[in-house]
């Protein structure tokens, strides 16, 4: 039995951040209704270009990411119909997840306390840009802004010497882990309401995900009084650690060594570098003379792993104690036999999408695919107890898809 299995959650929501908790919940076995507009349905689905990437048709995996293993609704809730078929499915939820802004929230009648009037325990969940309370609360945002650019991860990755601003690494980014913050808070309160019979509300922004991703730096600048200073291009990294940085190969590629404690690795590493004969060498004899040689270190590691490719590297590294990896692009991931073997990548129909990172019980979820706009309209309606002829009318009242 998976961990919510029997669990219903309704998301009125749109877009990435808050959909892709829908997407979690479903990995975790919750049935979710994904209600969308009765015409356009949600806009992530006109969704083609990202950057240089384009995807021509279906299935299209800037939609699939964040509504897999779902069921959709095409529903007119402005509507007094729809409305009333949006009442139906509130009373039957354990979970309302929405990132509409207070003001829609209002005006369609969806906000806490209209929620709650149907249905007394559900547990109210709700996604936004920069947080419940303050001036702003009311504003909505992108993961760009809120998440990247706000919360100072932009400005912290982005090395003084560029002139401009390195940019989130792909689509949907702070969207996903927010999401993710999203489904473990739900999933705590409705461990709470089963102990104590009390529902919540439960808050993650785009914001506060941001600032808890860059939790540690953002601790030692208001700790040191100086904010974080992303190194140079091409420089080593560690200024003190030469078994903690980048190393190119020669086949362009690069491996990274992150090795905390120096001395205890030094002479694993240039055994396996095939430089015995440092491990003798008094320049790096403890590992307080590593760090103060570490610039002589990082020239001899550069010259001995630029030699060999990554292939190489390897299969050479297999056996190397510390930790290390090699640098891999989106492409690669997927080629990776570790990856494979945890199954952290997996089918969901025609596509193979990321599992979400939690597993119980050594197991991987089962991922299904997105459903189609509005694919399961008439069977939602059906076990809401409404007959054709009720269908049909709201078919023809413009409420439903």
């Amino acid at each position: 039995m998976k961990p919510l299995e029997g669990i219903r959650v309704l998301e009125v929501a749109m877009y990435g951040f808050v959909p892709s908790a829908g997407a979690v919940l479903a990995d975790w076995g919750a049935e979710v209704i994904k209600v969308e507009h009765a015409v356009k349905g949600d806009p992530q689905r006109g969704l083609r270009q990202t950057g240089t990437m384009k995807v021509e048709g279906d299935p299209n995996p800037n939609v699939e990411h964040a509504n897999r293993g779902k069921r959709s609704l095409g529903l007119d809730v402005a509507s007094p119909e729809g409305k009333e078929v949006l009442d139906e499915l509130v009373r039957r939820a354990d979970v309302f997840l929405t990132n509409f802004l207070p003001a829609a929230r209002r005006r369609l009648g969806i906000d806490v306390e209209d929620v709650r009037a149907l249905n007394p325990k559900v547990i109210y969940a709700r996604g936004s840009a920069l947080g419940p309370r303050g001036a702003e609360s009311e504003r909505g945002g992108f993961d760009m802004t809120a998440f990247w650019c706000r919360a100072s991860t932009a400005a912290s990755i982005t090395p003084p010497t560029i002139d401009g601003l390195i940019g989130p690494p792909g689509p949907a980014y702070g969207d996903t882990i927010s999401g993710t913050n999203l489904a473990g808070g739900i999933s705590a309160a409705l461990f709470k309401r089963e102990r104590t019979g009390e529902p919540s509300v439960v808050d993650v922004s785009l914001l506060g995900s941001g600032l808890w991703a860059m939790g540690h730096l953002i601790g030692l600048s208001q700790h040191l009084g100086e904010p974080g200073v992303a190194p140079v291009p091409g420089s080593h990294g560690s200024p003190n650690n030469p078994l903690s940085g980048l190393y190119r190969t020669s086949d362009g590629r690069f491996l990274s060594l992150v090795m905390l404690q120096p001395g205890r690795y030094w002479a694993d590493v240039v055994q396996h570098i095939g430089r015995p004969e440092l491990v003798d060498d008094p320049r790096f004899a403890t590992a307080e003379l590593i760090a103060a040689n570490t610039e002589q270190a990082v020239e001899i590691l550069r010259e001995a792993i630029a030699e060999r490719s990554l292939a190489e590297w390897t299969e050479r590294f297999a056996t190397l104690s510390g930790p290390w990896a090699p640098v891999q692009d989106s492409l690669q991931v997927g080629e990776d036999p570790q990856i494979r073997a945890n199954e952290y990548i997996l089918p969901a129909g025609e596509l193979e999408l990321v599992a979400n990172p939690v597993q119980f019980d050594v197991t991987a979820p089962e991922l299904g695919p997105a459903p189609e706009f509005a694919a399961q309209t008439e069977e939602v309606l059906l076990e809401l107890g409404l007959d054709w002829e009720r269908i049909i009318a709201l078919k023809e009242a413009g409420a439903v898809t």
